[in-house]
């Protein structure tokens, strides 16, 4: 039961975690990788090119080619705890509404920690594009086909881009007659999380980017987030402690970390 217990708690912190992420897996970032993160590192593939197509020919069919895909060490660099006493009750005795309402203060507080170092990666691995002049109404639009146009220019696919934009570029995008809502793209847009779009881009609010990052710019296949409960969400009672008495916590332990695969992939505008 104990055992049961701890996979139902921690599939519910990750159901709030997903739901919260801005990042979320198959939109912002991949998981591809292989090994396991417990074990403090795993292997990503990198592929820097893309499959070659051939003529073919009914005789001597067609010649073979050689992929570029090789694997890159990824350290797990993350290790976050969570450990929220309970007091007043042990372990047996918790109510199921007061251990889902801490599992889910525990999926949103973790989702912000996730995000954030995630922009980090982005900011610090990524590409710095453009001036740092302060983006406005009247250079927003131009600024982001720029980036558009970057992206093109190293072999990005246009299905799949994403914006990730501060809250004050949202703004200006919601003052641009370039930019269309979200509720006006679809229900499937919407679930993943997205504002709008805008020049090609699936466009994302992202609170957690830093003071002086206006948007980054990228695409998930060379974002990867590699994640695993090294101690899965579990409910402990504290009886055994010299200090608590008639009291549990609600303990967990995840780690992960975020890669960049490819920099000119992601575009950072910064201003000054």
């Amino acid at each position: 039961m104990a055992h049961e217990a701890q996979v139902r708690y921690s599939k519910l912190v990750d159901l709030k975690l997903r739901a919260t992420l801005v990042k979320k897996v198959g939109v912002i970032c991949n998981s591809r990788y292989e090994g396991s993160p417990k074990a403090g590192s795993v292997k990503v593939p990198v592929r820097d090119t893309e499959v070659a197509v051939n003529d073919y020919n009914k005789q001597t069919g067609a010649e073979l080619t050689g992929g570029d895909t090789t694997y890159l060490t990824v350290n797990i660099d993350k290790d976050k705890a969570v450990n929220e006493i309970i007091d007043g009750f042990d372990a047996a005795s918790v109510p199921d509404d007061l251990v889902a309402d801490r599992l889910d203060s525990a999926g949103y507080s973790l989702a912000l920690q996730v995000d954030s170092d995630g922009s980090a990666e982005l900011t610090t691995a990524g590409t710095a594009f453009g001036t740092t002049t302060a983006l406005t109404e009247k250079t927003i639009y131009g600024n982001v086909v720029d980036a558009r146009t970057k992206l093109s220019t190293v072999h990005v696919p246009t299905e799949g881009r994403w914006l990730l934009v501060s809250p004050e570029i949202y703004g200006l995008l919601l003052k641009s007659p370039e930019f269309i809502k979200a509720s006006d793209l679809g229900d499937a847009v919407v679930q993943t999380g997205a504002v709008g779009r805008i020049a090609g881009f699936t466009v994302f609010e992202d609170s957690t980017l830093g003071e002086k990052v206006e948007y980054i710019a990228g695409h998930p296949n060379w974002f990867a987030f590699i994640d695993e409960w090294a101690v899965p969400v579990h409910v402990q009672d504290l009886n055994g402690s010299s200090k608590y008495i008639g009291a549990s916590a609600v303990k967990g332990r995840k780690v992960y970390a975020f890669k960049v695969t490819k920099p000119q992939t992601i575009l950072i505008k910064k201003k000054a």
